[in-house]
C-alpha cells in the first residue's frame, strides 16, 4: 500500500522509520545532564555538518519551532535599520504584522499575489529584510540567491523552515535562517533551529532593542550573545523524545547527503509536473516553473466546470474531493492552507517517495473524474 501521509507539517516521517528509533532517548533525564547535552549538541552539529553552515556562523535549537526561532530573531535584531518585508503568503504576511503592529518598525511590504513573488530586484538592501525561501502555503520559493547582494548593508533574514534539506541555501545570502524540525526531515513538531551569521551576531552585539524582550526571546547575556546557547544550553527544555527523532532524521540524511535530499524532493515535483501536463483541469498554483517549490505543492482547479461554480460551491467541491481522498487513504491532509485559494497541497520533501506521490495523484484523478460526474 502507497504512503498516504502528504500534511505540511508534521511531515512524513523518514522511510522506514519505527518507533524503536526511541529507545535510546535520554528521557526522565535533564537537558543538562551530561547526556542530555550530548544528545542537544550532536544535533546542532550534524544539522551544521549535513546543511554545509560555514565554521563561523553559530546554530541553537530554540522553543516554539520555527515560530519561535524566528520571532527571536526579528524581536532581537530588528530596529537597528528600516525593515523591507517582502509578502506572497500568509506565514510571510504573519511576519510584516508582527513588524508592524508589534515592533511598530514601520516597515516597507513588498506584496505579490498568491502564485507570484514581489520584485525581487526592487529590494533596497539598506534595509534590514525579511523574507521565506519558499512559501510553505502558496508553493512558491525563490528561485535562487542572485537577488541578494553580498555586501548588502542591511541583514537577510530567511524564514527557510520548508526549503532546509530539500533547496540549497547560499549561506554567503543570509544572516539569520531559520527552521524546524518537523519538515523536511519529518521530525516532531515543537523545536526550531536558528542560525546565525557573523554580521547577524555583530548585531546583536552593538545593539540592544527598545521593547521588552520575553524570555524565550533573549539571545544576550551580558550585554553579549549568550553563546551557551549554541552550545546545546538551551533557552528552555526540549523534548528529549523529540531530540532522539531528530538525531535519527539527521542520521538518515547523512547518509544520502544533502545533494541526494534536494534530488529526492525534486524527483517528487517531477511527479507532479508530468500529472500536471497531463491533466488540462489542474495546475500549479505558482505561475513560472522557476519559482515552483519542490516542498510544499500547491496546485489549482482551473476546469471550466468548476469556475462556473459559486465560489463557495467551489470550496464546498474540493473539499468535498480532499475528504475523499483521506476515506480512501489515498492522501491525508492535502487540502491547501486556510488562507489561501482554494485547491490542493502535497507536501513532496525528500521524506516523500515518487511512487507515492504518483499513486496519490492517479486516485485524485480518479476521485475528481466521479464527482465530476455526480453533479
Amino acid at each position: 500500500m502507497s504512503n498516504p501521509h502528504f500534511a505540511s507539517g508534521p511531515c512524513n516521517k523518514r522511510p522506514s522509520w519505527t518507533l524503536d528509533v526511541l529507545k535510546d532517548a535520554a528521557v526522565g533525564r535533564s537537558h543538562r545532564s551530561a547526556l542530555g547535552k550530548e544528545k542537544l549538541l550532536r544535533a546542532i552539529q550534524q544539522t551544521k555538518h549535513i546543511l554545509g553552515i560555514p565554521e563561523d556562523y553559530l546554530v541553537g535549537i530554540m522553543p516554539a519551532s520555527d515560530t519561535g526561532a524566528f520571532e527571536a530573531a526579528m524581536w532581537s535584531l530588528l530596529g537597528a535599520r528600516p525593515v523591507t518585508v517582502l509578502v506572497w503568503e500568509s506565514f510571510s504576511e504573519g511576519w510584516a504584522t508582527d513588524i508592524a503592529k508589534q515592533l511598530k518598525l514601520n516597515p516597507t511590504i513588498l506584496r505579490a499575489d498568491y502564485g507570484k513573488l514581489p520584485d525581487l530586484a526592487a529590494v533596497d538592501w539598506n534595509h534590514d529584510v525579511v523574507y521565506v525561501a519558499n512559501g510553505t502555503t502558496s508553493g512558491v520559493r525563490i528561485p535562487n540567491w542572485d537577488w541578494i547582494p553580498a555586501d548588502r548593508k542591511g541583514l537577510s533574514l530567511c524564514d527557510a523552515t520548508s526549503a532546509a534539506f530539500a533547496m540549497p541555501i547560499d549561506w554567503a545570502k543570509v544572516d539569520v535562517v531559520t527552521f524546524s524540525w518537523q519538515k523536511c526531515l519529518g521530525g516532531e513538531a515543537g523545536h526550531g533551529m536558528l542560525v546565525l551569521s557573523p554580521r547577524a551576531v555583530e548585531r546583536l552585539d552593538s545593539y540592544d532593542p527598545p521593547w521588552p524582550l520575553p524570555k524565550i526571546f533573549r539571545l544576550k547575556k551580558g550585554g553579549k550573545v549568550n553563546r551557551a546557547i549554541f552550545e546545546a544550553d538551551t533557552i528552555n527544555t526540549p523534548s528529549m523524545l523529540c531530540v532522539e527523532d531528530y538525531l535519527d532524521a539527521l542520521q538518515w540524511a547523512d547518509g544520502i547527503g544533502l545533494d541526494g535530499l534536494i534530488r529526492r524532493s525534486l524527483a517528487n515535483l517531477e511527479v507532479v509536473a508530468a500529472w500536471v501536463a497531463e491533466n488540462d483541469w489542474i495546475a500549479f498554483l505558482a505561475e513560472t516553473p522557476e519559482i515552483r517549490s519542490n516542498t510544499s505543492v500547491c496546485l489549482s482547479v482551473v476546469s471550466p466546470e468548476v469556475h462556473a461554480l459559486p465560489k463557495e460551491e467551489q470550496v464546498k467541491f474540493l473539499k468535498g474531493i480532499v475528504a475523499e481522498m483521506g476515506k480512501k487513504k489515498a492522501a491525508y491532509d492535502m487540502g491547501s492552507y486556510k488562507d489561501a485559494p482554494p485547491g490542493f497541497r502535497f507536501w513532496c520533501g525528500p521524506t516523500i517517495a515518487p511512487e507515492d506521490i504518483r499513486a496519490a495523484l492517479r486516485e485524485l484523478g480518479k476521485v475528481y473524474r466521479e464527482k465530476i460526474a455526480a453533479r
